[in-house]
C-alpha cells in the first residue's frame, strides 16, 4: 500500500471505513483478493513473489494493512518481506498491541508502517521510530512516512474524506474517485526520499502512473459496528486507471 486513508470510529454505524491505494511494479506478480484456500478465514489478495500480502481482514474481526516507509538510502533488497507481517497478525490468536510487541527482529525489514486492528483496539507501527501507537478516533491518512505526515497528497486525502464524512457521502464511489486522483505536486512541497525529482513528482499522486510503476489496485474496506464487513478491491490495467477486475465480498465476523 502507498495511499490508506481511513475514519476510525468517527461514522455513526461504523467501527471503521478504510479506503487505500496498492502501488507496485507492473511486472510484480500477484492474486486478487479472496479467501486463501490454506486459510477460509482470511481475505487478501497475495504477493506471488514473496507470498504475503498489504492488506487483509480476519473472520476473527483482525485486519491489517501495510505500507513501505521509503528511505531508497537505507534500502536493503537482501531484506525480509514485509507482507508476511499482516499475514502473521491475521492468523495469530494475539492482540494487536501484543503482536506488535512480540515482532522479531522487526529493524531486520526495510522500512513500513503496521495498522493492525480487531474487534476492540488498533494500532500502528513503525519500524522507522519503533513505536506502538493506538489509533485514536478520527480521519488520518498514512502514506511511506509515518501516519499523518503532511505530505500533500496525504493531506489532500484527508480533506476529502472529512468532506466526504461531513456530507453524508463516505460511498463506495466517491471513495473509490477519491483514490483516483492523478494531481501531482511541486517539488518544493514533496520530501527527499532517494528517488529522481521526476519519480518524486510523479508518485506524489494518489493515483500513481508511470512507465513500470504505478497504482495497482485500489480497496474499500468497511467494519460495521456490528462485525458486518463489506470489502471491495478494483484491480487495474497496469499504467492505466482501466478497472481490470472488480472482487466484492460480504460477511460477519465470528
Amino acid at each position: 500500500m502507498c495511499l490508506i486513508v481511513f475514519g476510525y470510529r468517527t461514522v455513526p454505524g461504523y467501527r471503521l471505513i478504510f479506503a487505500a491505494n496498492r502501488d507496485e511494479f507492473y511486472n510484480r506478480p500477484t492474486e486478487s483478493a479472496r479467501f486463501w484456500p490454506e486459510n477460509r478465514n482470511m481475505l487478501a489478495g497475495k504477493d506471488l513473489k514473496a507470498g504475503g500480502t498489504w492488506l487483509g481482514v480476519h473472520r476473527s474481526g483482525r485486519y491489517a494493512a501495510l505500507t513501505n516507509f521509503r528511505n531508497l538510502l537505507t534500502h536493503n533488497p537482501d531484506a525480509k518481506s514485509r507482507g508476511h507481517l499482516v499475514t502473521e497478525y491475521l492468523n495469530s490468536d494475539s492482540q494487536p498491541q501484543d503482536f506488535l510487541k512480540s515482532l522479531n527482529n522487526p529493524e531486520s525489514y526495510n522500512g513500513f508502517n503496521l495498522l493492525a486492528g480487531d474487534k476492540n483496539k488498533f494500532f500502528h507501527f513503525s519500524n522507522r521510530s519503533m513505536k506502538i501507537t493506538e489509533v485514536p478516533p478520527g480521519i488520518h491518512s498514512v502514506s511511506n512516512a509515518f501516519m499523518n505526515t503532511p505530505w500533500p497528497k496525504v493531506t489532500q486525502a484527508k480533506k476529502e474524506f472529512k468532506t466526504l464524512a461531513e456530507n453524508d457521502s463516505l460511498n463506495e464511489k466517491n471513495l473509490f474517485k477519491l483514490l483516483l486522483n492523478k494531481k501531482t505536486y511541486p517539488h518544493d512541497q514533496l520530501p527527499e526520499t532517494g528517488l529522481s525529482p521526476e519519480m518524486e513528482k510523479a508518485v506524489s499522486a494518489a493515483f500513481i502512473k508511470t512507465e513500470n510503476y504505478g497504482t495497482r489496485c485500489s480497496t474499500i474496506l468497511n467494519i460495521r459496528d456490528n462485525g458486518r464487513v463489506r470489502f471491495i478491491e478494483r484491480i487495474f490495467k497496469p499504467g492505466t486507471n482501466e478497472v481490470e477486475e472488480e472482487n466484492g465480498y460480504d460477511f460477519s465476523f465470528l
